[in-house]
């Protein structure tokens, strides 16, 4: 199957650098016109030489130039074998829990973003999918929660909202031993901060809507593979369901990943600084950023990240004190996302965990008064300014 589509294999990173790789990784000129920016191919159907004789490419569903750029632009950056686009982070997620089968136990790191939770208690069970979800902080609880069913290991890694880490190697070495495919929602960090195959991991899945896009202005997914029978099932998966990317969308995500490395460097940069400014304001409770040394798996972020992302928590002490801050910032947009060029600041507990039971919030940490944001590239004595003012209210 994989000599079907030889243009989803990429080869691993030879002497090219980072940089380099997202710019031009997975593209060249357009052969037609010489074009240096990959077209967007916006076409259904491809027209046969003669029957049974093509040029790659037979059904958008299938495969299109625009989607196979974009796959292979996203497998060098991480590093794998392969990448597939899909329509959404959640559409990208459920590809790869079809590697199941029903019967199947996973082990999941507790606090995940709301919507995965809601893939897999309120779908995936009805199709005997089993689920343990475990502080994978603590490798000793991922050890305690592995059965003789487990075949997956579903890592995020900083968490969603509270920003915990998990030792991506110690974890993937341990489910490794047991058998244990590891994936890594790698979601929050980009592979700029953080490249989990690097440690071991078998899959990572992305929302490319976030930080490989950073515009927030298109909506997709993608997992990126290393092993051969998982790029195999894969393939065949993107393709029978057909959750694709779009054309247009995979080329919002190409130009994106093009400044990837520009735009991470000030997203931490301005992250580090605002949670700094923030755990030194005495309106605010606590803050949680990897990159405080406050922070209890500082030592970790340091070994596995490269900078500390752009995404921070902070508490206010109520939920009132909280929504008060929430209704007066003006530069900051009060939304959900993440990983756009502008600030987004929100409510995890009322936005984007509200399916999550609050119970099961408060176990995971998910107060009421945690607000979470995600520092844009704005001028960092801006985004002070504005918080600093709707400070002031409370």
């Amino acid at each position: 199957m994989l000599s079907e589509y030889p243009s989803r294999i990429v080869k691993l990173r030879d002497n090219a650098r980072f940089n380099t790789i997202c710019i031009h990784g997975g593209q060249t000129p357009d052969p037609s016109t010489g074009a240096i920016v990959t077209p967007i191919y916006q076409t259904s159907t491809y027209v046969q030489v003669e029957l049974g004789v093509h040029k790659g490419y037979e059904y958008a569903r299938t495969g299109n130039p625009t989607r196979s750029a974009l796959e292979g632009n996203l497998a060098a950056i991480e590093g794998g074998k392969a990448a597939f686009g899909f329509a959404s982070g959640m559409a990208a997620t459920g590809a790869v829990m079809t590697l199941l089968q029903a019967g199947d136990h996973v082990v999941v790191t507790d606090n995940l973003y709301g919507g995965t939770y809601r893939l897999f208690e309120h779908v995936l069970r009805k199709y005997q999918l089993d689920f343990t979800y475990a502080d994978t902080s603590n490798l000793d609880e991922i050890t305690r929660a592995i059965t003789p069913a487990t075949r997956l290991l579903f890592l995020e890694t900083p968490t969603n909202p509270s920003l915990r880490l998990t030792n991506i190697a110690g974890a993937s070495t341990l489910a490794h031993e047991h058998g244990i495919a590891v994936v890594v929602d790698n979601t929050f960090a980009s592979p700029y901060v953080q490249r989990p195959l690097d440690f071991g991991a078998d899959l990572v899945i992305h929302s490319t809507t976030k930080f490989l896009n950073g515009h927030s202005d298109s909506v997709g997914g993608a997992v990126i593979a290393v092993r051969d029978d998982h790029i195999e099932w894969l393939t065949f998966i993107q393709n029978a369901e057909g959750a694709i990317i779009g054309p247009m969308d995979a080329w919002l995500v190409l130009r994106g990943t093009k400044t990837l490395p520009l735009r991470m460097e000030r997203h931490n940069t301005n992250a580090l600084a605002m949670a700094e400014y923030l755990e030194g304001h005495p309106k605010v409770a606590s803050v949680i950023y990897p990159g405080l040394p406050s922070h209890p798996q500082h030592e970790l972020a340091q070994i596995q990240m490269r900078g500390f992302g752009g995404l921070l928590a902070f508490m206010m002490g109520s939920q009132e004190r909280a929504r008060t801050l929430l209704n007066n910032v003006r530069l900051m947009a009060l939304a959900e996302s993440l990983g756009g060029v502008e600030t987004l600041i929100s409510h995890p507990a009322t936005m984007t965990h509200a399916a999550v039971p609050a119970e099961r919030r408060l176990q995971i940490g998910i107060t009421d008064d945690m607000i979470r944001l995600s520092v844009g590239v704005e001028d960092l004595d801006d985004l002070k300014e504005d918080i600093g003012q709707a400070l002031d209210r409370v």
